[in-house]
């Protein structure tokens, strides 16, 4: 008799476990069905009022590389970005995916407000278990102090904090606040963009009350052709887990700007140390909604 009921209440875990994971991927399948479908209407809206513009144009991706640009877009456009980004073969994990979200909105000329989340992260571990659940949220905020010319870079100060909304207890986050300081150069030359940050990282440890400290460098350069294909290519690293696990990375991406607010990009990601994951891929876009031009 008790190992019948051992047996029942195992298998209704099992069952409800299995009901879980259900119902995220429906939520998940739902949100990106959402995502999508809006990045459309605004690419073909976008499409429709371009020869309204001006020749600048109204977005800056952040994306796909870990180095942002010092410079920003245009007051009053919102910019979102949103992916699929997938970390294989790392020291603690055979599998991680993530489909982040960021929200970029200029109040005023030089100050950026940066909001992020991994609206969904799955993490299949050493032994092929698998957690799925919401990620991190990140907050943030970005002062340009120079505009790039000939004499000199662009050159912005920013601050981050990451809010533990991912589960301690399926391992998907540390389940502590982090911060992150950078400083942020770039260089425009011709059609390719130089983008350097330099960053201080404050992490907090997930098992007890310590904190730690680390660094994080990234180098990218970017090109455009009249094609309106674009490559990326970056080397970056960090001490500690951030937005993507600690470790020492090379880039390589494409890019396509389908107008003046949107551009698609995808590519790889190659770990050059044994603490990198060994392999990467994303996909994604960057959207920018709102007109400065118009009264």
């Amino acid at each position: 008799m008790l190992e019948n009921r051992l047996f029942f209440q195992s298998s209704r875990k099992i069952l409800e476990t299995g009901k879980t994971n259900r119902t995220v991927e429906k939520l998940t399948h739902f949100l990106r069905l959402i995502l999508f479908l809006s990045v459309f209407v605004v690419a073909a809206h976008a499409q429709q009022s371009s020869s309204e513009e001006g020749d600048e144009d109204l977005i800056k991706p952040g994306r796909p590389s870990i180095a942002n640009p010092a410079e920003f877009q245009k007051p009053g456009v919102l910019q979102i970005e949103f992916g699929y980004d997938g970390n294989f073969r790392a020291e603690e994990f055979r599998s991680q995916q993530t489909a982040p979200l960021t929200i970029r909105f200029a109040p005023v000329e030089r100050v950026l407000l940066d909001f992020s989340i991994d609206t969904v992260i799955s993490e299949k571990d050493k032994m092929g278990m698998r957690e799925t659940g919401v990620g991190d949220t990140r907050v943030g905020v970005q002062f340009l102090t120079l505009k790039d010319t000939e004499r000199h870079p662009a050159l912005a100060f920013a601050f981050y904090a990451k809010l533990p909304t991912a589960s301690s207890e399926k391992n998907l986050g540390t389940g502590r606040t982090d911060y992150r300081a950078v400083a942020l150069l770039s260089k425009k030359i011709g059609k390719t963009d130089i983008d350097f940050n330099a960053a201080y990282l404050n992490v907090g440890r997930e098992f007890g009350d310590r904190r730690a400290s680390g660094g994080q460098a990234a180098f990218s350069v970017s090109r455009e052709f009249e094609n309106d294909f674009g490559i990326v290519g970056e080397i970056a690293g960090q001490s500690e887990d951030d937005v993507q696990p600690k470790g020492i990375f090379a880039l390589g991406a494409m890019t396509y700007k389908v107008s003046k607010r949107l551009q698609f990009d995808t590519g790889l990601r190659f770990g050059l140390n044994p603490d990198a994951p060994r392999v990467g891929f994303f996909a994604g876009f960057t959207v920018g909604v709102g007109n400065p031009f118009k009264k």
